[in-house]
């Protein structure tokens, strides 16, 4: 809800700088429903404690202040975020909650894995969430068994990578020594 009153203030807040249209003009333009809309989330947004305001009024000059580019694909996460069913967008949100209370280094890993889910397509994204949900269920024994799995098929595998180099190593060897043979 936040990223979109946000969105509403980037739309009429910041954009009578950059138009020659005014806010008023663009509002009296859009369609009955969608004014209604705006005039809904507006009395939401004035709602808000004024902390919470604040805050709001804040990333929107973040958002503001950023390059084209960065500014396009915040928005882009977003609309994506939109996409989403309420399911996965709570899950997103309780896990923003989480994310703000944890170390730098791990919010750098929660920070690559969202980038994940959301660039990832509707079953793909399913998945990952389905997969989150198991994993944050599981007891702290039973994620360090799936630990413990990971780390041996990690290891199985770099054997298999080493054994298949040391063979193609010895056939080369061999046809080497049949030439000169």
């Amino acid at each position: 809800m936040k990223w979109t009153l946000l969105i509403i203030a980037v739309l009429f807040g910041a954009a009578p700088a950059r138009a020659q249209q005014s806010a008023e003009d663009r509002f009296r333009s859009l369609p009955a429903e969608k004014q209604e809309e705006l005039r809904r989330r507006f009395r939401e947004l004035q709602s808000l404690p004024p902390a919470e305001r604040a805050e709001l009024r804040r990333n929107l000059e973040r958002l503001d202040a950023m390059p084209p580019g960065d500014r396009r694909a915040v928005l882009e996460n977003y609309r994506r975020f939109e996409q989403m069913t309420p399911e996965e967008r709570q899950q997103i949100l309780q896990r923003w909650k989480e994310f703000r209370s944890l170390p730098p280094e791990k919010r750098a890993d929660l920070r690559q894995q969202l980038r994940r889910i959301m660039d990832a397509d509707p079953a793909e994204r399913r998945q990952l969430l389905d997969n989150m949900g198991r994993w944050e269920r599981m007891t702290p024994e039973q994620r360090e068994e799936m630990r413990q799995r990971f780390r041996e098929r990690r290891e199985q595998r770099r054997q298999e990578r080493q054994e298949r180099r040391q063979e193609r190593q010895e056939r080369r060897q061999e046809r080497r020594q049949d030439r000169r043979g």
